[in-house]
């Protein structure tokens, strides 16, 4: 019997590994031999801690499965069990889904090269090894893949200013600062298939004429460190990295790097200082990373689902990759749905997907059960979308047409009790206690965003007109994203619900 239980953060935060020991114990108490996989989770985190069951028909699931509820699973012999759920990919929320990037994950033993390469792992580098530097970006540029951790820039042509740039020396970064609040998918990612990652960078080296590379964790991923470091050494030992990949004669080798977790290190020129040891403060720009990045040398700096997106489009092609999504937005993105929602968890399709479907069917709505108030999308420094927003589609240009961003797409949902004007203060507080303290309109304007802010929720009026001025101002002043986005929570909230700023509101509190 092959049984799977994931051993990703969601999944032992929720109990997976007290799961895992009741199974062996279980197993050994009946004389049953029992082989017990630790996969990556499959997403669904509200099904966590989530048992499969390998049999003839296919992997079975069973969850949300405790520790106690094992003898149970064991004594039904698997089957019909109040628990099950039968089989894993006619589950409606995962079978809705587009997985591309997220093929594997959950699927596999995250560090088995040999899994790995009957998933179709390494399809891509082999045919990254065949082509020339140029044919490699080429490739990635009519994808149409844009950079997944916010800022939507395209990959191609980041890649194709480095190869062209004239160096000793080049750099494949992988930001894997993962800082957004409701964000999971790069953990998630790193966790359940790090081979993809490793790949996706092995090609990014290829393409560009890159021969190291760094993934850049933040400490506060523990599990995401533990198995990138050892999925590193499995494949240096494989031949997949090192002076000569997959012998091709080609080079190319990676190390983990782990950051203190400061939330100003996921931009990408405070991440490269931190990188080499320095304080992780925001670099001004020009020069860019792509020619003078990581020790002074051309550095492609891309987000991990970026990288780890690159090997299906070698695999598959990019004219395949390209037919997914909509507008300037191809390919597919995984929402990360929190909050309080019913269904929480990762969900990977097309671009396009109007905001209120994923809220309200994919999400299922609010987990209290009363009327969805707002939707932030991006992160802490994404701006809040009301329902009369819902048929906005998910994509960069719409969402920027609507005021907003979808950054790393992550999605908090809020009920109607929530309070935006706290929310917006707050907004200001973590950019002002985040902050790397180099530029004015950040430093300084955070500190006096609170306060403002304040006196308006104390019911001075007169000060909104200030309050905006003041985003405006952090908007086009500050260095960097932290002190130029803080300003579209505030504006949302403020937009969305005013009545949450009046002393009526502070009084509640």
């Amino acid at each position: 019997m092959r049984i799977y239980v994931p051993a990703d953060a969601a999944a032992r935060a929720l109990g997976a590994d007290a799961v895992a020991d009741a199974i062996t114990a279980e197993a050994e108490a009946r004389g049953l031999e029992v082989t017990l996989v630790r996969n990556g989770t499959r997403g669904m985190i509200w099904l966590e801690p989530l048992v499969e069951v390998e049999t003839d028909a296919g992997r079975t699931a069973f969850g949300p499965v405790a520790a106690s509820d094992v003898p149970g699973l064991f004594a039904s012999n698997f089957g019909d069990d109040a628990l099950a759920l039968g089989p894993v990919e006619a589950i409606p929320y995962f079978a809705r889904q587009t997985r591309l990037t997220f093929a594997r994950c959950g699927l596999t033993d995250p560090l088995s090269l040999a899994d790995y390469e009957a998933h179709g792992g390494l399809a891509g580098l082999r045919r990254a090894l065949g082509m020339s530097q140029a044919e490699i970006v080429t490739e990635v540029t009519q994808s149409g893949l844009r950079g997944r951790g916010g800022a939507g820039f395209p990959t191609g042509i980041k890649w194709d200013t480095v190869r062209k740039a004239e160096a000793d020396r080049k750099y494949i970064v992988c930001n894997a600062d993962e800082g957004d609040s409701g964000t999971f998918a790069d953990r998630m990612l790193m966790e359940g298939d790090p081979f993809c990652l490793i790949e996706g960078m092995a090609i990014a080296g290829l393409g560009t004429g890159a021969e190291k590379g760094f993934v850049y964790l933040r400490s506060e991923y523990p599990d995401a460190i533990r198995v990138m470091t050892a999925a590193v050494d499995i494949a240096r030992r494989a031949g997949l990295l090192g002076t000569d990949v997959l012998g091709s004669g080609r080079a190319f080798d990676m190390e983990i790097r782990v950051g203190a977790g400061a939330y100003v290190c996921g931009e990408e020129t405070s991440l490269l200082n931190s990188l080499e040891g320095k304080r992780g403060t925001v670099r001004a720009k020009p020069p860019l990373p792509a020619l003078e990045g990581a020790f002074g040398r051309p550095t492609v700096v891309n987000n991990v689902i970026s990288l780890a997106t690159v090997p299906v489009i070698f695999e598959k092609g990019a004219d395949y990759y390209r037919d997914f999504g909509l507008g300037r937005s191809r390919g597919t993105i995984p929402l990360q749905i929190a909050g309080n929602v019913r269904h929480g968890g990762l969900f990977e399709t097309a671009f396009g997907l109007p905001l209120g479907e994923i809220v309200d069917d994919i999400g299922g709505g609010t987990r209290s059960g009363r009327p969805v108030k707002a939707v932030q999308v991006g992160g802490p420094l994404g701006a809040y979308f009301g329902p009369n927003q819902f048929d906005t589609p998910f994509g960069y240009e719409e969402f920027d047409g609507q005021g907003g961003l979808i950054g790393h797409a992550g999605l908090v949902v809020f009920d109607d009790t929530a309070d935006l004007g706290a929310m917006a203060r707050f907004a200001m507080e973590f950019c002002a206690v985040e902050s790397c303290g180099k530029c004015t309109p950040c430093r300084i304007g955070a500190v006096r965003g609170v306060e403002t802010i304040d006196r308006i929720r104390q019911g001075d009026a007169a000060a909104i007109p200030l309050l905006e001025d003041l985003c405006e101002t952090m908007k086009d002043g500050s260095l960097c994203a932290l002190g130029g986005f803080t300003p579209y929570p505030v504006l949302s909230a403020l937009r969305l619900a005013p009545q949450d700023f009046t002393p009526a509101r502070e009084a509640a509190e």
